[in-house]
């Protein structure tokens, strides 16, 4: 497939194939596993439907997820893909985007898996901006070990591991991704296909760290999260355009994704109070900055030789550690 007419600065470097794709050239032989009426199913589908778009090699994408339901991901995707360990998916990512350019890498995480044990490699990959694309599958619960609550789950929220309801106050993981320093950061919902693949064009665009969180339902252990979004309650999305006119607490501007500074995109990401009476989706912010990776590749390719005979002198060295 030849590449789309559009400007893709995120896989510039990612060969392009010369044959035409379809969805069904990106769907594995494997059973797709998950609960009936689970929300990544859509995703699954809107992935698969919006892969063949980019005209890239199929060998030149690559899936990484870490533990969870999302993270059966890469099995369903007749790609390149990596079912790592619980919340170093973006490690991992990090060292295939640094050292194979020729690469679309793919971060495909949960909740728990990227706001718990991994929220410390999530933030740092953001603040870095190594070029990714991280998909967050919030369903606002721990699905794969039956219903545990997770750090996005309501105050208040009664589970398995909360008997009495949960003392604990939930991660917004867009205000999270945009106090990291993000430099692409947006919200879509499982039930809306044609948002969430226009969101994914445009993850898929930018060069650098892109955080896509992505509403979805469990309708086994938190069934109807989200049911306040659907339906007769859609008004209640808050649907951004860049340069459209937003208001929040009586103050009325224009959104601007390019926006060097956050803070307007980070008011946007407190708008929702955990109410659900207006939640934004959308791209909150788009902005270009050097990549994490991009810049290591320049340091190597300026050091030489040079940075070859440090490496072994430093090797050879005379500084030493005794481990008692």
């Amino acid at each position: 497939m030849t590449a789309i007419d559009l400007p893709m600065p995120g896989l510039r470097d990612v060969p392009r194939s010369e044959d035409r794709a379809t969805a069904r050239d990106y769907t594995s032989d494997q059973e797709v596993r998950w609960c009936p009426g689970c929300g990544d199913y859509a995703v699954l589908k809107a992935v698969q439907g919006f892969l063949p778009e980019l005209g890239l090699r199929r060998e030149n994408v690559v899936f990484v997820s870490g533990i969870g339901c999302s993270s059966r991901f890469p099995y369903y995707l007749d790609t390149y893909g990596m079912h790592s360990i619980h919340g170093r998916a973006p490690a991992i990512a990090t060292g295939l985007a640094t050292t194979r350019p020729d690469l679309s890498v793919w971060v495909v995480t949960g909740d728990g898996d990227a706001l718990s044990i991994g929220g410390n490699h999530l933030i740092h990959a953001l603040r870095r901006n190594v070029n990714l694309k991280i998909l967050l599958f919030n369903n606002r619960i721990y699905g794969l070990t039956k219903g545990q609550y997770s750090p996005t789950s309501e105050s208040g929220k009664v589970t398995k591991s909360t008997p009495m309801g949960s003392v604990d106050r939930p991660f917004n993981p867009v205000s999270l991704a945009l106090g990291a320093e993000a430099t692409f950061v947006a919200r879509t919902i499982d039930s809306d296909r044609r948002h969430l693949t226009e969101v994914l064009r445009a993850a898929a665009a930018h060069r650098g760290s892109a955080l896509v969180e992505i509403y979805q339902n469990c309708p086994i252990f938190n069934d109807g999260a989200f049911d306040g979004l659907r339906g007769k309650d859609e008004h209640r999305l808050v649907r951004l355009e860049h340069g459209a006119e937003v208001t929040v607490n009586g103050r009325t501007w224009v959104h601007d994704v390019h926006a060097d500074d956050p803070k307007d995109a980070f008011a946007l990401s407190r708008l929702d109070d955990g109410s659900m009476k207006s939640v934004p989706v959308g791209i909150f912010r788009q902005v270009e900055r050097p990549t994490y990776d991009d810049l290591v590749r320049e340091q190597l390719r300026a050091g030489g030789d040079a940075g070859d005979d440090e490496l072994a002198a430093l090797l050879r060295g005379h500084d030493t550690w005794t481990v008692a």
